[in-house]
């Protein structure tokens, strides 16, 4: 499997191409359902088009500011010391491999660092494929050994290299749009229609909005989490064709036999390396498959 991913900008251009498509074929429903007329006939007087770009700019803008300084975040966050200057064989270690790796995925250097914390995890941010910043915990270095924090490196510099921080933070954005569009829609129709406001905006508006967001955003979230699950699968393939595929399940197994690894951050959840454990519709919310269908499928080689 190639891992080299479309260059960022030509990602963030084609996915906003597909969403401005997205947004414009919504408002030529609007306009040939006359969705918009019949609202005004049951006394909502709602611009949706102006509504849906608002949306867009409030979505997109949260989406991209988060982005833009999730690298920043990480390291005052997570506490990461990136190695400038290696002061010790693992620490140059770990260096060489992930610019072995970077140089095979075609990729620039990231910066690479530590960050303390005694479970064993990893992960990869920042917001350009030659910028980004792969970090281990000192726990993943104890506890695994040279191989499988191989493997563990190659599977973030391909989460840097198929551009996963800029694609999930673009479907981020998406989704970010449709739940405050609709949560608005919703609360003005129930402010005009079920109590009557005739001018201005009635608590029920503010009320019924805050109510539908929260519910339309659980929606949302199990979106983005089915999405960041597909991507682990690609990482984990990723891994295996820069490390090595035993490698790879070797690494998974032993994040296995670690005593439930504590989940990262929640910014940074979809970039790591072991992800939650659950079952039922904690499942829906988990940003990473279970490890045994992780296992599986490297075994099953897809």
């Amino acid at each position: 499997m190639s891992i080299q991913g479309k260059p960022v900008m030509m990602r963030i251009l084609l996915f906003l191409a597909t969403n401005a498509a997205v947004l414009v074929l919504i408002s030529v429903v609007f306009q040939v359902l006359g969705i918009e007329g019949i609202l005004a006939e049951n006394g909502v007087d709602l611009n949706l088009q102006a509504l849906l770009v608002m949306s867009a700019v409030i979505g997109f803008g949260g989406s991209f500011i988060s982005l833009a300084m999730s690298k920043f975040m990480a390291k005052r966050s997570m506490g990461v010391q990136v190695i400038e200057r290696p002061s010790s064989r693992t620490e140059q270690w770990l260096v060489d491999t992930v610019q072995r790796q970077a140089r095979q995925a075609g990729i620039g250097m990231p910066e690479v660092g530590i960050f303390n914390a005694p479970e064993p995890n990893a992960f990869a941010t920042g917001m350009s494929r030659n910028k980004a910043l792969v970090a281990v915990s000192s726990g993943l270095l104890a506890n695994m050994s040279s191989d499988e924090v191989e493997a563990v490196l190659g599977h973030e510099v391909t989460h840097v290299a198929n551009g996963d921080m800029v694609t999930m933070g673009l479907i981020q954005g998406v989704v970010n749009t449709f739940v405050i569009f609709l949560s608005r829609v919703v609360g003005h129709v129930v402010d005009r229609v079920v109590f009557k406001t005739e001018r201005g905006y009635g608590p029920a508006y503010y009320i019924t909005s805050i109510v539908a967001q929260i519910l339309l955003s659980i929606l949302a979230s199990m979106i983005v989490m089915w999405f960041s699950r597909r991507r682990e699968f690609r990482a984990d393939a990723g891994g295996a064709s820069l490390a090595g595929r035993g490698k790879m399940i070797g690494a998974l197994q032993a994040l296995q036999r670690a005593h439930e690894p504590h989940d990262l951050p929640g910014e940074f959840a979809a970039f790591g390396i072991s992800g939650g454990l659950g079952g039922g519709m904690k499942k829906l919310f988990m940003s990473h498959p279970p490890l045994e269908e992780r296992i599986a499928a490297l075994q099953a080689g897809s």
